[in-house]
């Protein structure tokens, strides 16, 4: 149910593999919450795809779960979302395409080829979306060469949360957060960049309107208030990105103040006031609020890292067996006896932005184990990190505090490793849902319920600080910049390695899909 007077609001968080929604009331407590997962198709290498109609169904049963588990009405449904997917719809809104996800990699031809071009670092610092396969810009083009009379059927091109927002709401609408990690809106004017449409070969009359964060869409359609169990009056706040929302969702809203997570993926960002992007382009911008932006990087491999391992490394162990692993990884020593791993075994986004990349271990000896390799793959995810923080501060930022959340925040080693890999202590925030309590702050500020989205830093508390170890920490830093140095020494060999991949008989296919 729906009710001006309550204080509750549902954040609907729409993942990658799955969509969770969570009631939370103004104090930041979290009332009710249920999650319902759906694939990630790989058809073909390089794809990463899903369909939206199994996401749209995910949210209505996600939301009509919590709702009647709360025994109060809400004051509306606020919405977070997975950046940079592309769904191409007929004029009815029908989905021609599947929802192409940010893990799909297709378009990194196209992609490589626009970063190459005297605009390509222009159109990076112009719409804050460094240019990457992720990206919906070069997705456009893919599908303008690739699939021309599938292009030119397309009426308009959305992403996954403006794809629900039409079905619930029957709004053809896109928020500036989701819009700036598309590469096509200009984050200074908060506007369609003329010459990204025009590389992309589309117009503005096929994209959805830009709305701020905050905007509230009346009600629902009488479908959808059937399907929800909501009163058609259910005030919708359009949300978010949610790797901003995650900012949010931690507390760190205040210039200074890095979020830093590792799940399957990772990623590392800063709240800042204005929008900028780093002279050498390390580092994405993606909007908030009109004055509120988040600058830092994702890195596509993180806890991947170490499932792999378990997969290549120790298959005996079994599925689930992450502990055994990291008890495998604690025998080692820091440093791993000067073995280092470049963990991109997705490729890599932050700081490169770069599809070439692949995995290497280099300074393998006879006298390193699997305890050396294992620890290895997950010193190199924070060492990966360490370069983003890296570009977090070259973009102009300081960095005060960090906080850290995600699957790993469970391993007290691998909590370790993070900040002496950093060289500074790393807060825990306690059992928030990052993304869904930062899409229910921002519904919250939007329907009135609280003053400022700046409460948030006073909601979260931190469970635990994890202070660097300084010999630890030492041996890490003397290491980051061999670190660094072999990314670009081995991008010859990641080309030449592209260049012959057709005639080689063809890539195993992943452990588990990426999140």
């Amino acid at each position: 149910m729906s009710d001006a007077t309550s204080t509750v609001v549902v954040g609907v968080d729409i993942g990658t593999t799955s969509t969770k929604a969570v009631a939370y009331d103004t104090d930041g407590r979290r009332l009710a919450m249920h999650t319902v997962g759906y694939p990630l198709d790989e058809p073909h290498p390089g794809y990463a795809e899903q369909d939206p109609r199994l996401i749209l169904d995910a949210v209505v049963e996600s939301v009509r779960a919590v709702v009647a588990e709360l025994p109060e009405p809400i004051a509306g449904l606020s919405f977070s979302t997975a950046m940079h997917s592309l769904i191409g719809l007929d004029a009815d809104g029908n989905p021609l395409t599947p929802s192409v996800t940010w893990a799909d990699s297709r378009a990194s031809g196209q992609a490589e080829r626009l970063r190459a071009a005297p605009s390509g670092l222009a159109l990076h610092r112009r719409t804050g979306t460094p240019v990457h396969p992720m990206a919906p810009l070069p997705k456009l083009v893919w599908f303008a060469e690739q699939q021309p009379r599938l292009f030119e059927r397309v009426a308009h091109w959305v992403g996954i949360k403006d794809y629900v927002l039409l079905r619930l709401a029957a709004a053809l609408v896109t928020d500036h957060s989701v819009a700036s990690a598309t590469g096509l809106m200009d984050i200074h004017r908060l506007a369609w960049d003329p010459e990204a449409l025009g590389v992309a070969g589309i117009t503005e009359e096929q994209l959805p309107q830009l709305v701020p964060t905050t905007t509230v869409l009346p009600g629902l359609t009488a479908e959808a208030a059937a399907a929800t169990g909501l009163p058609a009056a259910t005030p919708l706040v359009v949300g978010a990105g949610d790797g901003p929302l995650a900012n949010l969702g931690l507390g760190a809203v205040k210039p200074g103040v890095v979020a830093c997570s590792i799940g399957t993926s990772g990623a590392m960002r800063v709240a800042v006031e204005r929008p900028a992007v780093d002279p050498l382009g390390g580092v994405f911008c993606y909007a908030l609020t009109e004055n509120r932006w988040v600058v830092g990087g994702a890195i596509n491999n993180g806890g991947i890292v170490l499932q792999w391992a378990g997969d290549a490394l120790a298959p005996e162990l079994g599925e689930h067996a992450e502990e055994e692993l990291l008890e495998l990884a604690a025998r080692a020593p820091v440093g791993s006896g000067g073995l280092i791993m470049l963990p991109y075994l997705l490729s890599e986004r932050a700081p490169h932005w770069s599809a070439l990349p692949r995995g290497a271990y280099v300074g393998l000896t006879h006298g390193h184990r699997r305890e050396h390799l294992v620890r290895a793959a997950l010193e190199g995810v924070c060492q990966q990190l360490a370069l983003v923080l890296g570009s977090v501060r070259a973009a102009g930022n300081e960095v005060r505090e960090i906080r850290g959340s995600g699957g790993f925040a469970r391993s007290p080693l691998w909590r370790q490793i993070l900040a002496d890999a950093l060289g500074m202590p790393v807060r825990f925030p306690a059992g928030h849902e990052g993304s869904s309590f930062g899409a229910a702050l921002l519904g919250m500020q939007a329907l009135g319920l609280i003053g400022s989205i700046d409460v948030a830093a006073d909601l979260v508390e931190i469970d635990e600080t994890v202070r660097p170890d300084s010999a630890s920490a030492a041996t890490y830093a003397a290491l980051l910049p061999l670190f660094s140095e072999l990314y670009d020494a081995l991008v010859p060999t990641f080309a030449s390695l592209r260049r012959l991949a057709p005639s080689l008989p063809p890539e195993p296919p992943p452990t588990a899909a990426p999140m």
